[in-house]
Protein backbone atom coordinates (compact mmCIF):
# COMPACT_ATOMS: atom_id res chain seq x y z
CA UNK A 1 0.00 0.00 0.00
CA UNK A 2 1.34 3.23 -0.95
CA UNK A 3 1.24 6.68 1.03
CA UNK A 4 -1.08 8.00 -1.82
CA UNK A 5 -3.55 5.30 -1.06
CA UNK A 6 -3.65 5.41 2.41
CA UNK A 7 -4.00 9.18 1.97
CA UNK A 8 -6.74 8.43 -0.30
CA UNK A 9 -8.77 5.96 1.88
CA UNK A 10 -8.28 8.14 5.19
CA UNK A 11 -10.00 11.56 2.82
CA UNK A 12 -12.78 8.80 2.10
CA UNK A 13 -13.05 8.32 5.71
CA UNK A 14 -12.84 11.56 7.01
CA UNK A 15 -15.73 12.63 4.55
CA UNK A 16 -18.46 10.09 6.00
CA UNK A 17 -20.87 12.39 8.13
CA UNK A 18 -20.87 12.43 11.72
CA UNK A 19 -17.01 10.53 12.05
CA UNK A 20 -15.32 12.48 13.83
CA UNK A 21 -11.41 12.86 14.65
CA UNK A 22 -11.72 10.29 17.88
CA UNK A 23 -13.78 8.30 15.76
CA UNK A 24 -10.99 7.98 13.59
CA UNK A 25 -8.45 7.49 15.98
CA UNK A 26 -10.21 4.41 17.42
CA UNK A 27 -10.63 2.74 14.29
CA UNK A 28 -7.06 3.44 13.32
CA UNK A 29 -5.79 2.49 16.37
CA UNK A 30 -7.35 -1.31 15.43
CA UNK A 31 -7.77 -1.70 11.97
CA UNK A 32 -4.04 -0.13 11.64
CA UNK A 33 -5.09 2.11 8.40
CA UNK A 34 -7.63 3.63 6.74
CA UNK A 35 -7.93 1.74 4.21
CA UNK A 36 -8.29 -1.53 6.30
CA UNK A 37 -11.41 0.23 8.02
CA UNK A 38 -12.91 0.62 4.90
CA UNK A 39 -12.86 -2.89 3.77
CA UNK A 40 -13.80 -3.91 7.49
CA UNK A 41 -17.58 -5.75 7.81
CA UNK A 42 -20.28 -4.74 10.50
CA UNK A 43 -19.00 -7.58 12.31
CA UNK A 44 -15.66 -6.45 12.64
CA UNK A 45 -16.19 -2.87 13.35
CA UNK A 46 -18.32 -4.13 15.75
CA UNK A 47 -15.33 -4.87 17.94
CA UNK A 48 -14.06 -1.34 18.11
CA UNK A 49 -14.43 0.07 21.69
CA UNK A 50 -16.03 2.95 21.97
CA UNK A 51 -18.37 3.15 18.96
CA UNK A 52 -22.26 2.96 18.96
CA UNK A 53 -24.65 0.92 17.00
CA UNK A 54 -25.42 4.50 15.11
CA UNK A 55 -21.82 5.24 14.34
CA UNK A 56 -21.20 1.44 13.00
CA UNK A 57 -24.42 1.30 11.07
CA UNK A 58 -23.68 5.14 9.39
CA UNK A 59 -19.88 3.91 8.26
CA UNK A 60 -21.28 0.13 7.17
CA UNK A 61 -23.21 2.02 4.76
CA UNK A 62 -21.70 5.37 3.68
CA UNK A 63 -18.36 3.85 3.23
CA UNK A 64 -19.61 2.14 0.47
CA UNK A 65 -20.55 5.21 -1.63
CA UNK A 66 -17.90 7.68 -0.88
CA UNK A 67 -14.94 8.79 -3.24
CA UNK A 68 -11.88 10.66 -2.49
CA UNK A 69 -12.28 11.26 -6.38
CA UNK A 70 -14.19 14.83 -6.25
CA UNK A 71 -12.77 16.04 -3.24
CA UNK A 72 -9.26 15.87 -4.50
CA UNK A 73 -10.03 17.38 -7.53
CA UNK A 74 -10.78 20.31 -5.09
CA UNK A 75 -7.91 20.77 -3.29
CA UNK A 76 -5.90 20.55 -6.83
CA UNK A 77 -8.55 23.53 -7.95
CA UNK A 78 -8.13 25.66 -4.70
CA UNK A 79 -4.26 25.38 -4.67
CA UNK A 80 -4.53 23.08 -1.55
CA UNK A 81 -1.81 20.34 -0.15
CA UNK A 82 -3.37 17.30 2.50
CA UNK A 83 -1.35 16.51 5.49
CA UNK A 84 -1.92 13.06 7.50
CA UNK A 85 -0.78 12.75 11.28
CA UNK A 86 1.84 10.72 9.29
CA UNK A 87 3.26 12.84 7.42
CA UNK A 88 6.35 14.76 8.75
CA UNK A 89 5.38 18.21 8.15
CA UNK A 90 2.44 17.56 10.27
CA UNK A 91 2.78 20.14 12.65
CA UNK A 92 4.34 18.41 15.86
CA UNK A 93 2.31 19.97 18.51
CA UNK A 94 -0.59 19.33 16.97
CA UNK A 95 0.14 15.46 16.56
CA UNK A 96 0.26 15.33 19.98
CA UNK A 97 -3.04 16.33 21.39
CA UNK A 98 -5.71 14.01 22.54
CA UNK A 99 -7.38 14.28 19.53
CA UNK A 100 -5.43 15.91 16.72
CA UNK A 101 -7.52 16.27 12.96
CA UNK A 102 -6.72 12.73 11.12
CA UNK A 103 -6.34 14.98 7.72
CA UNK A 104 -5.01 18.82 7.41
CA UNK A 105 -6.36 21.00 4.25
CA UNK A 106 -3.53 23.37 4.03
CA UNK A 107 -3.40 26.33 1.50
CA UNK A 108 -0.05 28.18 1.64
CA UNK A 109 2.94 26.50 3.58
CA UNK A 110 4.05 25.52 6.91
CA UNK A 111 7.29 25.71 7.92
CA UNK A 112 9.56 24.97 10.92
CA UNK A 113 9.78 27.92 12.73
CA UNK A 114 6.39 27.78 12.82
CA UNK A 115 6.84 25.33 15.96
CA UNK A 116 7.08 28.70 18.10
CA UNK A 117 3.72 30.24 17.72
CA UNK A 118 0.81 31.93 19.82
CA UNK A 119 -2.33 32.00 19.18
CA UNK A 120 -4.28 35.24 19.26
CA UNK A 121 -7.97 35.60 19.69
CA UNK A 122 -10.57 37.60 21.30
CA UNK A 123 -14.11 39.08 20.74
CA UNK A 124 -15.80 39.83 17.10
CA UNK A 125 -16.58 43.25 18.39
CA UNK A 126 -13.35 45.14 20.05
CA UNK A 127 -13.50 48.38 21.83
CA UNK A 128 -10.56 50.54 20.61
CA UNK A 129 -8.77 49.28 24.04
CA UNK A 130 -9.04 45.84 22.46
CA UNK A 131 -7.79 46.69 18.93
CA UNK A 132 -4.65 48.99 20.57
CA UNK A 133 -4.03 46.21 22.93
CA UNK A 134 -4.30 43.33 20.17
CA UNK A 135 -1.97 45.30 17.42
CA UNK A 136 0.54 46.32 19.68
CA UNK A 137 1.07 42.45 21.43
CA UNK A 138 0.84 40.86 18.48
CA UNK A 139 3.37 43.84 16.85
CA UNK A 140 5.57 42.79 19.67
CA UNK A 141 5.27 38.79 18.97
CA UNK A 142 6.22 39.28 15.58
CA UNK A 143 9.67 40.98 15.99
CA UNK A 144 10.50 38.37 18.80
CA UNK A 145 9.80 35.92 15.93
CA UNK A 146 6.22 34.22 17.04
CA UNK A 147 4.30 32.92 14.15
CA UNK A 148 0.93 34.30 15.47
CA UNK A 149 -2.33 31.91 15.01
CA UNK A 150 -5.80 32.86 14.54
CA UNK A 151 -9.72 32.30 13.64
CA UNK A 152 -9.90 34.37 10.63
CA UNK A 153 -13.42 35.66 12.52
CA UNK A 154 -14.13 39.53 12.29
CA UNK A 155 -12.99 41.53 15.43
CA UNK A 156 -9.87 40.59 17.58
CA UNK A 157 -8.71 37.58 14.95
CA UNK A 158 -8.42 39.45 11.74
CA UNK A 159 -6.59 42.54 13.61
CA UNK A 160 -4.32 39.88 14.37
CA UNK A 161 -3.94 38.37 11.32
CA UNK A 162 -3.61 42.21 9.84
CA UNK A 163 -1.03 43.35 12.11
CA UNK A 164 1.22 40.21 11.80
CA UNK A 165 1.23 40.67 7.83
CA UNK A 166 1.92 44.44 8.04
CA UNK A 167 4.78 43.41 10.81
CA UNK A 168 6.42 41.31 8.39
CA UNK A 169 5.71 38.45 10.12
CA UNK A 170 4.12 34.91 9.75
CA UNK A 171 0.74 34.10 10.52
CA UNK A 172 -1.76 30.93 10.59
CA UNK A 173 -5.52 30.93 10.26
CA UNK A 174 -7.56 28.06 11.14
CA UNK A 175 -11.01 28.00 9.42
CA UNK A 176 -14.12 26.48 11.09
CA UNK A 177 -15.36 25.44 7.30
CA UNK A 178 -14.21 24.25 4.07
CA UNK A 179 -11.19 25.97 2.51
CA UNK A 180 -13.22 26.45 -1.11
CA UNK A 181 -14.79 29.21 0.88
CA UNK A 182 -13.86 32.16 3.53
CA UNK A 183 -16.18 32.94 6.21
CA UNK A 184 -16.25 35.73 6.82
CA UNK A 185 -16.39 36.73 3.45
CA UNK A 186 -15.11 39.84 3.46
CA UNK A 187 -11.75 38.43 4.68
CA UNK A 188 -11.52 36.93 1.17
CA UNK A 189 -8.57 39.13 0.59
CA UNK A 190 -7.17 38.70 4.13
CA UNK A 191 -7.24 35.18 3.52
CA UNK A 192 -5.04 35.33 0.33
CA UNK A 193 -2.41 37.44 2.00
CA UNK A 194 -2.39 34.99 5.07
CA UNK A 195 -1.82 32.01 2.49
CA UNK A 196 1.04 33.65 0.70
CA UNK A 197 2.61 34.83 4.13
CA UNK A 198 1.47 31.50 5.92
CA UNK A 199 -0.95 29.31 5.96
CA UNK A 200 -4.80 28.37 6.16
CA UNK A 201 -5.43 24.85 7.75
CA UNK A 202 -8.71 23.42 8.11
CA UNK A 203 -9.53 19.82 9.28
CA UNK A 204 -13.12 19.92 7.26
CA UNK A 205 -13.95 18.65 4.02
CA UNK A 206 -13.18 21.34 1.16
CA UNK A 207 -17.30 22.26 0.74
CA UNK A 208 -18.12 22.42 4.50
CA UNK A 209 -20.31 25.14 5.63
CA UNK A 210 -19.26 27.07 8.54
CA UNK A 211 -21.68 25.45 11.09
CA UNK A 212 -21.44 26.44 14.68
CA UNK A 213 -20.39 22.71 15.84
CA UNK A 214 -17.28 23.39 13.51
CA UNK A 215 -16.11 26.29 15.76
CA UNK A 216 -15.24 24.30 19.13
CA UNK A 217 -13.52 21.78 16.76
CA UNK A 218 -11.39 24.52 15.29
CA UNK A 219 -10.81 26.07 18.55
CA UNK A 220 -8.95 22.95 20.10
CA UNK A 221 -6.70 22.79 16.72
CA UNK A 222 -5.61 26.86 17.17
CA UNK A 223 -4.43 25.69 20.79
CA UNK A 224 -2.96 22.70 19.74
CA UNK A 225 -0.59 24.15 17.33
CA UNK A 226 0.43 27.18 19.80
CA UNK A 227 2.68 27.61 22.65
CA UNK A 228 0.40 29.16 24.56
CA UNK A 229 -3.11 31.15 23.90
CA UNK A 230 -3.57 34.89 24.64
CA UNK A 231 -6.95 36.43 25.42
CA UNK A 232 -7.17 40.28 24.32
CA UNK A 233 -10.63 41.11 24.78
CA UNK A 234 -13.46 38.95 25.56
CA UNK A 235 -17.15 38.50 26.79
CA UNK A 236 -17.54 36.33 29.48
CA UNK A 237 -19.30 33.55 27.83
CA UNK A 238 -17.31 32.90 24.51
CA UNK A 239 -15.22 31.30 21.89
CA UNK A 240 -12.13 32.68 23.19
CA UNK A 241 -12.66 31.16 26.98
CA UNK A 242 -13.41 27.69 25.05
CA UNK A 243 -10.06 28.34 23.24
CA UNK A 244 -8.63 29.03 26.74
CA UNK A 245 -9.93 25.88 28.33
CA UNK A 246 -9.04 23.88 25.75
CA UNK A 247 -5.61 25.45 25.61
CA UNK A 248 -5.22 24.12 29.51
CA UNK A 249 -6.54 20.66 28.74
CA UNK A 250 -3.83 20.52 26.03
CA UNK A 251 -0.61 21.54 28.32
CA UNK A 252 -0.74 24.68 26.95
CA UNK A 253 -0.03 28.33 28.80
CA UNK A 254 -2.98 30.92 29.06
CA UNK A 255 -2.35 34.55 28.93
CA UNK A 256 -4.78 37.31 29.22
CA UNK A 257 -4.29 41.36 29.38
CA UNK A 258 -6.57 43.52 31.68
CA UNK A 259 -8.63 45.95 30.87
CA UNK A 260 -10.96 48.97 32.25
CA UNK A 261 -12.99 47.15 35.58
CA UNK A 262 -16.35 48.57 33.90
CA UNK A 263 -15.84 47.46 30.05
CA UNK A 264 -17.87 44.24 29.19
CA UNK A 265 -15.03 43.23 27.08
CA UNK A 266 -12.82 42.78 30.01
CA UNK A 267 -14.60 40.29 31.93
CA UNK A 268 -13.60 37.37 30.07
CA UNK A 269 -9.71 38.07 30.22
CA UNK A 270 -10.72 39.10 34.13
CA UNK A 271 -12.04 35.73 34.73
CA UNK A 272 -9.12 33.85 33.01
CA UNK A 273 -6.66 36.06 35.27
CA UNK A 274 -8.41 35.40 38.55
CA UNK A 275 -8.58 31.49 37.91
CA UNK A 276 -4.79 31.31 36.51
CA UNK A 277 -4.16 32.52 33.68
CA UNK A 278 -1.04 35.07 33.52
CA UNK A 279 -1.59 38.71 33.19
CA UNK A 280 0.18 40.25 30.71
CA UNK A 281 0.82 43.55 29.30
CA UNK A 282 4.13 42.95 27.04
CA UNK A 283 5.78 39.80 24.71
CA UNK A 284 8.14 39.66 27.27
CA UNK A 285 5.13 38.85 29.69
CA UNK A 286 4.78 35.82 27.76
CA UNK A 287 8.45 34.98 26.74
CA UNK A 288 9.11 34.67 30.27
CA UNK A 289 6.47 32.44 31.02
CA UNK A 290 7.30 29.87 28.12
CA UNK A 291 9.19 27.10 29.97
CA UNK A 292 12.16 26.67 28.53
CA UNK A 293 12.33 29.55 26.15
CA UNK A 294 15.11 31.89 26.34
CA UNK A 295 14.54 35.42 25.31
CA UNK A 296 16.87 37.23 22.53
CA UNK A 297 19.17 39.89 24.11
CA UNK A 298 18.03 42.00 20.69
CA UNK A 299 14.10 41.95 21.17
CA UNK A 300 12.63 45.10 21.82
CA UNK A 301 9.24 44.29 23.61
CA UNK A 302 7.64 48.00 23.22
CA UNK A 303 7.35 50.77 20.98
CA UNK A 304 10.20 53.83 21.14
CA UNK A 305 8.08 56.10 22.49
CA UNK A 306 8.01 59.50 20.21
CA UNK A 307 8.34 63.13 20.78
CA UNK A 308 5.41 64.58 20.98
CA UNK A 309 4.72 68.23 19.63
CA UNK A 310 4.61 70.82 22.14
CA UNK A 311 1.14 71.78 24.10
CA UNK A 312 -0.54 74.67 24.32
CA UNK A 313 -1.85 75.79 28.16
CA UNK A 314 -5.24 73.96 27.71
CA UNK A 315 -3.52 70.75 26.32
CA UNK A 316 -0.97 70.91 29.23
CA UNK A 317 -3.79 71.33 31.60
CA UNK A 318 -5.46 67.97 30.47
CA UNK A 319 -2.02 66.17 30.13
CA UNK A 320 -1.67 67.04 33.78
CA UNK A 321 -5.10 66.12 34.89
CA UNK A 322 -4.41 62.75 33.35
CA UNK A 323 -1.13 61.86 35.17
CA UNK A 324 -0.23 58.21 34.71
CA UNK A 325 -4.02 57.28 35.14
CA UNK A 326 -7.04 56.53 32.77
CA UNK A 327 -9.59 59.29 33.67
CA UNK A 328 -13.19 59.12 32.78
CA UNK A 329 -14.15 63.00 30.91
CA UNK A 330 -16.34 64.14 33.33
CA UNK A 331 -13.66 63.74 35.80
CA UNK A 332 -11.24 65.66 33.80
CA UNK A 333 -13.89 68.48 33.42
CA UNK A 334 -14.31 68.97 37.02
CA UNK A 335 -10.53 68.66 37.18
CA UNK A 336 -9.58 71.51 34.38
CA UNK A 337 -12.92 73.62 35.30
CA UNK A 338 -13.19 73.68 31.18
CA UNK A 339 -16.43 73.79 29.76
CA UNK A 340 -17.53 70.33 28.89
CA UNK A 341 -17.43 71.23 24.87
CA UNK A 342 -14.00 72.53 24.81
CA UNK A 343 -12.54 69.56 27.27
CA UNK A 344 -14.23 67.25 24.33
CA UNK A 345 -12.97 69.20 21.45
CA UNK A 346 -9.18 69.40 22.76
CA UNK A 347 -9.28 65.58 23.99
CA UNK A 348 -9.99 64.75 20.17
CA UNK A 349 -7.24 66.84 18.99
CA UNK A 350 -4.81 65.85 21.25
CA UNK A 351 -5.96 61.84 19.95
CA UNK A 352 -5.38 62.75 16.61
CA UNK A 353 -1.75 64.08 17.80
CA UNK A 354 -1.25 60.80 19.58
CA UNK A 355 -1.13 62.24 23.46
CA UNK A 356 -3.94 60.81 24.43
CA UNK A 357 -6.05 57.45 23.69
CA UNK A 358 -9.30 56.69 24.35
CA UNK A 359 -10.40 53.91 26.44
CA UNK A 360 -14.16 52.36 26.45
CA UNK A 361 -16.83 54.05 28.26
CA UNK A 362 -15.11 58.18 27.72
CA UNK A 363 -12.47 56.92 29.98
CA UNK A 364 -8.77 58.65 28.58
CA UNK A 365 -5.20 57.85 29.57
CA UNK A 366 -1.87 59.37 27.74
CA UNK A 367 -0.72 57.23 25.16
CA UNK A 368 3.46 58.43 25.54
CA UNK A 369 5.91 60.01 27.63
CA UNK A 370 6.20 63.60 28.08
CA UNK A 371 6.60 66.35 25.36
CA UNK A 372 10.31 66.40 24.72
CA UNK A 373 11.37 63.08 26.74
Amino acid sequence: MTDAEETRALLALNLIPGIGSTHIQRLLGFFGSAREVLQASHRQLANVAGLSPGIIERLTKEKQHISADQELELVAKHDCDLLTLHDSAYPEALRNIYDPPPILYVKGKLIEEDAEAIAVVGTRHPSRYGRLATEQLTRELVNAGFTIVSGLARGVDGIAHRTALESGGRTIAVLGNGLSRIYPEEHTELAEQIASQGALLSEFAMQAPPLATHFPQRNRVLSGLSLGVLITEAAERSGSLITARLALEQGREVFAIPGEIQARGSRGPHQLIQQGAALVTSAEDIMHALPAYTVPANVAFHDTPRQLPELNPEESDIWNALGTTSMHIDTIIQEVAMPPARVASILVMMELKGMVQQLPGKVFARKSQMPGT
